[in-house]
């Protein structure tokens, strides 16, 4: 038997999946390792829990299929984007923990890039908004604030890199320090036209060149694991930051094709082909992937809190004890009861962007119950994803016959028919919505002959489940009329 091994290393877990040549799952183990929250908008992860956790489920799935190193054809690495880690190049150790996505320390530095004129230049080079959640400032703030940091980066003695490069270095024991396109594209130093990192961008963010990784295609060899690490070698052949990764899985391969992931955050992206289209919205124009020598790009919008949201319910208000149980809470009630809950726990992105954003529960009265807060925590997430949408449609000139849609959320019936409804548009769920983890799969499969083509793929995608519109296209209005008086009580609140 010969399989895939993908590593999805996302926010709150680690997983690792094994697909067969019909993309059907033999086996996958997940492990969740700690939120770090030193102060008030810091999130940060210990890198060497991300890369313990990764290798344990690795090992975990392979002996849950009962194979060994040798029955598999290659890795496929998926990863949270823009979490930023530096590392020393001779010990292999962290200086600093991972600064991770959500973290908004950098606030004011961008705040500051933005006010010195900035915007225009970053956005034209780079496809990308000035914000904390990219790593460029976050890269800068560690080389400034951990005690000797610079000095080791300009002696060359630093390794930066997002999640895809650590796990890589650890799969090789340090022997090779890489990343792909749409990782790179995530950093705010990389030009996506020239797709090489700007010297003049490293100059703006004082970062040295020596300590960033060589940038690869989505689907290449790039290395076999080191002795020791698995019972014998494995080709590492496909790597794709998680949203990239979806799109690819989903199969969104012509222009205008588009999917939304529900994760820890939501993320819409839309095919727009060869060329590095910028948006009127405040889109982010990314790298959707390279393969073959051809780069593809996308635009796409960031929905910071979705499932997070979820868990703040269970784990914050107590109102649920496992995620699952919010459809069932949710369903008790036929609607919100004129309820709003904006989840801008980490400030809002796209088409928004207003990091100092917060959230917000708007319309309580005294029949409010915990029902109607988990359907407006539900409704909150597809609202955001509707207005993403509406602008990506807008700068595209594409209409969306449909979205498709995947992540753990995904699976929430309950959710998706609200979506549905919102968007007045079908929502498609495909059979397996493991897409992340599939698309870094395909990637890594490709490269090594495994699947011949995309056709080859193609064949295997299969639908669950349609969602079509249910509420009008009026009562869809009246709706996103109250949600956008919602969003601005939210807005600008931290200011």
């Amino acid at each position: 038997m010969s399989l895939i091994l993908a590593l999805d290393q996302g926010t709150t877990s680690s997983r690792a999946i094994l697909f067969d040549e019909s993309s059907s799952i033999i086996a996958s183990a997940q492990k969740e390792f700690e939120q770090i929250y030193p102060q008030a908008g810091w999130v940060e992860h210990d890198p060497r829990e991300i890369w313990s956790s990764q290798i344990q489920v690795a090992h975990r799935a392979l002996s849950q299929a009962g194979l060994q190193a040798k029955d598999i054809a290659a890795i496929g690495i998926t990863n949270q984007r823009e979490t930023t880690l530096l590392w020393n190049r001779k010990t292999g150790e962290p200086v600093h923990n991972a600064i991770v996505w959500q973290d908004r320390r950098t606030s004011s530095m961008c705040d500051e890039y933005k006010q010195a004129g900035h915007a225009e230049l970053i956005q034209q080079k780079t496809g990308l908004v000035i914000d904390a959640y990219f790593a460029g400032s976050k890269l800068r703030w560690l080389l400034d604030n951990v005690p000797g940091a610079r000095k080791s980066a300009e002696a060359g003695e630093l390794a930066f890199g997002t999640v895809d490069s650590w796990l890589l270095w650890n799969l090789t024991n340090g022997a090779i320090h890489v990343t792909d396109v749409t990782n790179a594209s995530r950093t705010m130093l990389f030009n996506i036209e020239t797709g090489d990192w700007d010297d003049e961008l490293l100059e703006l963010f004082h970062i040295p060149r020596s300590v960033l990784p060589e940038v690869k295609s989505s689907s290449e060899v790039y290395c076999e694991t080191a002795a020791g690490v698995f019972d014998s070698p494995i080709q590492a052949a496909g790597i794709a930051g998680d949203q990239q990764s979806a799109l690819f899985g989903q199969n969104c391969y012509e222009h205008g094709m588009a999917k939304n992931t529900y994760g820890t955050g939501c993320f819409m992206l839309m095919n727009i082909g060869r060329k590095a289209a910028l948006s009127k919205h405040k889109l982010l124009t990314t790298v959707a992937w390279r393969t073959g020598g051809q780069t593809e790009y996308a635009f796409e919008g960031s929905v910071f809190i979705a499932g997070a949201v979820v868990q703040w319910l269970r784990d914050g208000l107590g109102i649920i004890k496992s995620s699952p149980e919010i459809e069932e809470l949710a369903s008790r009630v036929p609607d919100s009861g004129g309820t709003f809950l904006v989840p801008a726990f980490a400030g809002l992105g796209a088409p928004h962007w207003d990091q100092y954003a917060r959230g917000t529960i708007v319309g309580i009265t005294r029949g409010t119950n915990a029902s109607h807060i988990a359907r407006a925590a539900l409704e909150g997430i597809a609202f955001q994803s509707a207005d993403v949408l509406d602008v990506m449609k807008d700068d595209s000139g594409i209409p969306i016959n449909e979205l498709r849609v995947d992540g753990g959320a995904s699976a929430n019936n309950l959710l998706m028919q609200i979506q549905a409804d919102l968007l007045q548009a079908p929502v498609v769920r495909p059979k397996n919505v493991e897409t992340t983890a599939l698309g870094a799969a395909y990637l890594a499969g490709l490269a090594v002959g495994y699947w011949k083509t995309r056709d080859d793929i193609r064949h295997a995608w299969q639908v669950d489940r349609i969602f079509e519109p249910q509420k009008s296209a009026d009562e869809a209005l009246n709706l996103r009329k109250r949600w956008k008086d919602a969003l601005e009580r939210a807005k600008n609140w931290e200011r």
